[in-house]
Protein backbone atom coordinates (compact mmCIF):
# COMPACT_ATOMS: atom_id res chain seq x y z
CA UNK A 1 0.00 0.00 0.00
CA UNK A 2 1.53 3.32 -1.06
CA UNK A 3 1.47 5.90 1.70
CA UNK A 4 -0.06 9.23 0.86
CA UNK A 5 -0.53 12.42 2.84
CA UNK A 6 -3.92 13.51 4.10
CA UNK A 7 -4.45 15.86 1.18
CA UNK A 8 -4.51 12.86 -1.17
CA UNK A 9 -7.07 10.90 0.82
CA UNK A 10 -10.61 11.36 -0.48
CA UNK A 11 -12.43 8.73 1.59
CA UNK A 12 -12.09 5.93 4.11
CA UNK A 13 -13.97 2.64 4.36
CA UNK A 14 -15.81 1.73 7.56
CA UNK A 15 -16.36 -1.72 9.02
CA UNK A 16 -19.72 -3.45 8.69
CA UNK A 17 -21.10 -5.70 11.41
CA UNK A 18 -21.78 -8.31 8.76
CA UNK A 19 -21.08 -8.66 5.05
CA UNK A 20 -24.08 -10.98 4.65
CA UNK A 21 -26.65 -9.11 2.50
CA UNK A 22 -29.52 -11.01 4.14
CA UNK A 23 -28.56 -9.65 7.58
CA UNK A 24 -28.37 -6.00 6.48
CA UNK A 25 -32.15 -5.29 6.82
CA UNK A 26 -32.12 -6.87 10.30
CA UNK A 27 -29.11 -4.82 11.40
CA UNK A 28 -30.64 -1.67 9.90
CA UNK A 29 -33.96 -2.25 11.68
CA UNK A 30 -32.27 -3.02 15.00
CA UNK A 31 -30.09 0.09 15.03
CA UNK A 32 -32.83 2.32 13.66
CA UNK A 33 -35.13 1.15 16.47
CA UNK A 34 -32.49 1.79 19.14
CA UNK A 35 -31.72 5.20 17.64
CA UNK A 36 -35.39 6.25 17.57
CA UNK A 37 -35.89 5.06 21.17
CA UNK A 38 -32.80 7.03 22.23
CA UNK A 39 -33.91 10.23 20.53
CA UNK A 40 -37.54 9.96 21.68
CA UNK A 41 -36.64 9.08 25.26
CA UNK A 42 -34.17 11.93 25.65
CA UNK A 43 -36.47 14.39 23.89
CA UNK A 44 -39.23 13.52 26.36
CA UNK A 45 -36.85 14.24 29.25
CA UNK A 46 -36.02 17.63 27.73
CA UNK A 47 -39.69 18.46 27.07
CA UNK A 48 -40.64 17.42 30.60
CA UNK A 49 -38.01 19.61 32.23
CA UNK A 50 -38.83 22.60 30.03
CA UNK A 51 -42.63 22.41 30.29
CA UNK A 52 -42.97 21.61 34.01
CA UNK A 53 -42.14 24.52 36.32
CA UNK A 54 -41.60 22.05 39.20
CA UNK A 55 -38.59 20.71 37.30
CA UNK A 56 -36.91 24.10 36.86
CA UNK A 57 -34.17 23.16 39.33
CA UNK A 58 -30.40 22.69 38.90
CA UNK A 59 -30.67 18.89 38.89
CA UNK A 60 -33.14 18.82 35.99
CA UNK A 61 -31.31 21.60 34.18
CA UNK A 62 -28.21 19.40 34.11
CA UNK A 63 -30.33 16.37 33.21
CA UNK A 64 -31.86 18.12 30.20
CA UNK A 65 -28.37 19.10 29.03
CA UNK A 66 -27.22 15.50 29.43
CA UNK A 67 -30.21 14.31 27.39
CA UNK A 68 -29.40 16.77 24.59
CA UNK A 69 -25.76 15.62 24.56
CA UNK A 70 -26.85 11.97 24.46
CA UNK A 71 -29.00 12.63 21.38
CA UNK A 72 -26.05 14.29 19.64
CA UNK A 73 -23.67 11.57 20.85
CA UNK A 74 -25.73 8.77 19.33
CA UNK A 75 -26.53 10.74 16.16
CA UNK A 76 -22.82 11.26 15.50
CA UNK A 77 -22.19 7.55 14.92
CA UNK A 78 -25.50 5.84 14.14
CA UNK A 79 -26.83 8.13 11.41
CA UNK A 80 -23.86 7.54 9.11
CA UNK A 81 -23.97 3.80 9.74
CA UNK A 82 -27.69 3.67 8.86
CA UNK A 83 -27.08 5.67 5.66
CA UNK A 84 -24.24 3.34 4.64
CA UNK A 85 -26.39 0.25 5.22
CA UNK A 86 -29.25 1.74 3.22
CA UNK A 87 -26.99 2.77 0.33
CA UNK A 88 -24.92 -0.42 0.55
CA UNK A 89 -21.75 1.63 0.94
CA UNK A 90 -18.89 1.56 3.43
CA UNK A 91 -17.37 4.89 2.39
CA UNK A 92 -16.96 8.05 4.44
CA UNK A 93 -15.16 11.12 3.11
CA UNK A 94 -11.95 12.30 4.77
CA UNK A 95 -13.68 15.51 5.89
CA UNK A 96 -16.68 13.55 7.12
CA UNK A 97 -14.41 11.22 9.07
CA UNK A 98 -12.58 14.09 10.79
CA UNK A 99 -15.92 15.78 11.57
CA UNK A 100 -17.34 12.57 13.02
CA UNK A 101 -14.21 12.06 15.13
CA UNK A 102 -14.42 15.66 16.39
CA UNK A 103 -18.11 15.35 17.33
CA UNK A 104 -17.62 11.96 18.98
CA UNK A 105 -14.71 13.28 21.08
CA UNK A 106 -16.70 16.40 21.93
CA UNK A 107 -19.83 14.61 23.15
CA UNK A 108 -17.93 11.92 25.07
CA UNK A 109 -16.16 14.71 26.94
CA UNK A 110 -19.43 16.53 27.57
CA UNK A 111 -21.05 13.37 28.97
CA UNK A 112 -18.08 12.92 31.26
CA UNK A 113 -18.07 16.51 32.54
CA UNK A 114 -21.85 16.78 32.92
CA UNK A 115 -21.97 13.62 35.04
CA UNK A 116 -19.30 15.19 37.26
CA UNK A 117 -21.27 18.43 37.57
CA UNK A 118 -24.40 16.43 38.45
CA UNK A 119 -22.43 14.62 41.16
CA UNK A 120 -21.43 18.01 42.61
CA UNK A 121 -25.07 19.10 42.50
CA UNK A 122 -26.12 16.00 44.48
CA UNK A 123 -23.27 16.62 46.94
CA UNK A 124 -24.47 20.15 47.64
CA UNK A 125 -28.13 19.04 47.87
CA UNK A 126 -27.46 16.29 50.42
CA UNK A 127 -24.47 17.62 52.36
CA UNK A 128 -25.47 21.32 52.42
CA UNK A 129 -29.27 21.32 51.99
CA UNK A 130 -29.82 24.65 53.78
CA UNK A 131 -27.40 26.44 51.45
CA UNK A 132 -28.39 24.60 48.28
CA UNK A 133 -30.35 27.41 46.61
CA UNK A 134 -27.72 29.96 47.60
CA UNK A 135 -24.89 27.87 46.12
CA UNK A 136 -26.54 26.36 43.03
CA UNK A 137 -27.74 29.61 41.51
CA UNK A 138 -28.87 29.78 37.86
CA UNK A 139 -25.73 31.76 37.08
CA UNK A 140 -23.45 29.07 38.54
CA UNK A 141 -25.38 26.28 36.78
CA UNK A 142 -25.09 28.07 33.44
CA UNK A 143 -21.39 28.72 34.05
CA UNK A 144 -20.70 25.07 34.88
CA UNK A 145 -22.38 23.89 31.67
CA UNK A 146 -20.50 26.53 29.68
CA UNK A 147 -17.17 25.38 31.13
CA UNK A 148 -18.08 21.78 30.21
CA UNK A 149 -18.68 22.84 26.60
CA UNK A 150 -15.50 24.93 26.37
CA UNK A 151 -13.23 22.21 27.79
CA UNK A 152 -14.77 19.53 25.57
CA UNK A 153 -14.59 21.69 22.43
CA UNK A 154 -10.95 22.63 23.04
CA UNK A 155 -9.98 19.00 23.64
CA UNK A 156 -11.84 17.76 20.54
CA UNK A 157 -10.36 20.58 18.44
CA UNK A 158 -6.81 19.82 19.62
CA UNK A 159 -7.11 16.12 18.80
CA UNK A 160 -8.70 16.79 15.40
CA UNK A 161 -6.06 19.31 14.36
CA UNK A 162 -3.29 16.90 15.32
CA UNK A 163 -4.87 14.15 13.19
CA UNK A 164 -4.96 16.53 10.21
CA UNK A 165 -1.16 16.65 10.27
CA UNK A 166 -0.85 12.86 9.93
CA UNK A 167 -0.37 10.99 6.67
CA UNK A 168 -2.61 8.08 5.74
CA UNK A 169 -2.53 5.36 3.08
CA UNK A 170 -4.46 6.33 -0.04
CA UNK A 171 -6.76 3.31 0.48
CA UNK A 172 -7.66 2.77 4.11
CA UNK A 173 -10.26 0.58 5.84
CA UNK A 174 -11.05 1.58 9.41
CA UNK A 175 -11.79 -1.50 11.58
CA UNK A 176 -14.75 0.19 13.24
CA UNK A 177 -18.26 1.34 12.34
CA UNK A 178 -17.33 4.98 12.94
CA UNK A 179 -14.23 7.19 12.88
CA UNK A 180 -12.68 7.04 16.33
CA UNK A 181 -9.53 8.91 17.35
CA UNK A 182 -7.49 5.94 18.53
CA UNK A 183 -8.15 3.89 15.37
CA UNK A 184 -7.23 6.78 13.06
CA UNK A 185 -3.94 7.42 14.87
CA UNK A 186 -3.05 3.71 14.79
CA UNK A 187 -3.68 3.53 11.03
CA UNK A 188 -1.56 6.57 10.14
CA UNK A 189 1.63 5.92 8.17
CA UNK A 190 3.57 8.86 9.65
CA UNK A 191 5.13 9.31 13.08
CA UNK A 192 2.37 9.36 15.74
CA UNK A 193 4.49 9.72 18.87
CA UNK A 194 3.23 13.22 19.68
CA UNK A 195 -0.37 12.20 18.96
CA UNK A 196 -0.04 9.21 21.29
CA UNK A 197 1.43 11.34 24.09
CA UNK A 198 -1.28 14.00 23.82
CA UNK A 199 -4.05 11.42 23.42
CA UNK A 200 -3.13 9.35 26.47
CA UNK A 201 -2.27 12.38 28.60
CA UNK A 202 -5.67 13.89 27.80
CA UNK A 203 -7.36 10.54 28.44
CA UNK A 204 -5.80 10.23 31.90
CA UNK A 205 -6.47 13.87 32.75
CA UNK A 206 -10.03 14.06 31.42
CA UNK A 207 -11.08 10.74 32.95
CA UNK A 208 -9.14 10.72 36.22
CA UNK A 209 -10.07 14.23 37.37
CA UNK A 210 -13.85 13.95 36.75
CA UNK A 211 -13.95 10.43 38.18
CA UNK A 212 -12.04 11.59 41.26
CA UNK A 213 -14.56 14.42 41.66
CA UNK A 214 -17.47 11.99 41.41
CA UNK A 215 -15.92 9.58 43.92
CA UNK A 216 -15.17 12.42 46.34
CA UNK A 217 -18.73 13.76 46.06
CA UNK A 218 -20.23 10.34 46.76
CA UNK A 219 -17.88 9.66 49.66
CA UNK A 220 -19.23 12.82 51.30
CA UNK A 221 -22.79 11.89 50.34
CA UNK A 222 -22.44 8.44 51.94
CA UNK A 223 -21.05 10.02 55.11
CA UNK A 224 -23.98 12.44 55.27
CA UNK A 225 -26.54 9.70 54.65
CA UNK A 226 -25.03 7.52 57.39
CA UNK A 227 -25.44 10.41 59.82
CA UNK A 228 -29.20 10.56 59.20
CA UNK A 229 -31.05 8.95 62.10
CA UNK A 230 -34.23 7.62 60.46
CA UNK A 231 -34.29 4.84 57.87
CA UNK A 232 -36.88 6.78 55.88
CA UNK A 233 -34.61 9.82 55.80
CA UNK A 234 -31.69 7.70 54.59
CA UNK A 235 -33.82 6.15 51.85
CA UNK A 236 -35.11 9.54 50.69
CA UNK A 237 -31.60 11.00 50.57
CA UNK A 238 -30.19 8.03 48.70
CA UNK A 239 -33.08 7.92 46.22
CA UNK A 240 -32.24 11.45 45.04
CA UNK A 241 -28.87 10.29 43.71
CA UNK A 242 -29.55 6.62 42.88
CA UNK A 243 -30.42 7.36 39.23
CA UNK A 244 -27.32 9.45 38.71
CA UNK A 245 -25.14 6.80 40.35
CA UNK A 246 -26.62 4.17 38.02
CA UNK A 247 -25.90 6.26 34.92
CA UNK A 248 -22.35 7.01 36.10
CA UNK A 249 -21.70 3.30 36.67
CA UNK A 250 -23.12 2.42 33.25
CA UNK A 251 -21.08 5.14 31.50
CA UNK A 252 -17.72 4.26 33.05
CA UNK A 253 -18.23 0.47 33.01
CA UNK A 254 -19.13 0.40 29.32
CA UNK A 255 -16.24 2.78 28.57
CA UNK A 256 -13.89 0.47 30.45
CA UNK A 257 -15.36 -2.46 28.54
CA UNK A 258 -14.55 -0.77 25.21
CA UNK A 259 -10.97 -0.14 26.32
CA UNK A 260 -10.43 -3.68 27.61
CA UNK A 261 -11.95 -5.25 24.49
CA UNK A 262 -9.59 -3.26 22.26
CA UNK A 263 -6.59 -4.27 24.38
CA UNK A 264 -7.49 -7.92 25.03
CA UNK A 265 -8.56 -8.83 21.51
CA UNK A 266 -7.63 -7.76 18.00
CA UNK A 267 -11.07 -8.71 16.70
CA UNK A 268 -12.70 -5.70 15.04
CA UNK A 269 -16.16 -7.19 15.51
CA UNK A 270 -15.66 -7.66 19.27
CA UNK A 271 -14.41 -4.11 19.64
CA UNK A 272 -17.33 -2.73 17.62
CA UNK A 273 -19.86 -4.73 19.63
CA UNK A 274 -18.43 -3.31 22.87
CA UNK A 275 -18.60 0.19 21.35
CA UNK A 276 -22.30 -0.28 20.61
CA UNK A 277 -22.91 -0.68 24.34
CA UNK A 278 -21.07 2.59 24.92
CA UNK A 279 -22.38 4.69 22.04
CA UNK A 280 -25.94 3.40 21.64
CA UNK A 281 -27.18 1.34 24.58
CA UNK A 282 -26.02 3.72 27.34
CA UNK A 283 -27.69 6.86 25.88
CA UNK A 284 -30.80 4.76 25.17
CA UNK A 285 -31.06 3.54 28.78
CA UNK A 286 -30.36 6.88 30.47
CA UNK A 287 -33.92 8.29 30.06
CA UNK A 288 -35.42 5.08 31.46
CA UNK A 289 -33.08 5.12 34.45
CA UNK A 290 -33.86 8.74 35.28
CA UNK A 291 -37.61 8.48 34.69
CA UNK A 292 -38.43 5.10 36.22
CA UNK A 293 -36.87 6.00 39.58
CA UNK A 294 -38.08 9.59 39.66
CA UNK A 295 -41.64 10.47 40.64
CA UNK A 296 -41.31 14.10 39.48
CA UNK A 297 -40.24 13.09 35.97
CA UNK A 298 -42.95 10.42 35.73
CA UNK A 299 -45.58 12.93 36.83
CA UNK A 300 -44.38 15.46 34.27
CA UNK A 301 -44.32 12.85 31.48
CA UNK A 302 -47.88 11.83 32.32
CA UNK A 303 -48.99 15.45 32.09
CA UNK A 304 -47.31 15.71 28.67
CA UNK A 305 -49.49 12.86 27.47
CA UNK A 306 -52.57 14.59 28.85
CA UNK A 307 -52.92 12.35 31.85
CA UNK A 308 -53.44 13.42 35.42
CA UNK A 309 -50.27 14.53 37.26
Amino acid sequence: MEPGNNTGVSEFLLLRFSEDPELQPLIFGLFLSMYLVTVLGNLLIILATVSDSHLHTPMYFFLSNLSFVDICFTSTTIQKMLVNIQTQSKAITFGGCISQMYCFTLFVGLDNFLLTVMAYDRYVAICHPLHYTAIMTPQLCGLLVLVCWILSMLHALLQSLMVLYLSFPTHLEIPHFFCELNHLVQLACSDTFLNDVVMYFALVLLVTCPLAGILYSYSKIVSSIRAIASAQGKYKAFSTCASHLSVVSLFYCTGLGVYLSSVATHSSLSSSTASVMYTVVTPMLNPFIFSLRNKDVKRSLKSLYGGKP
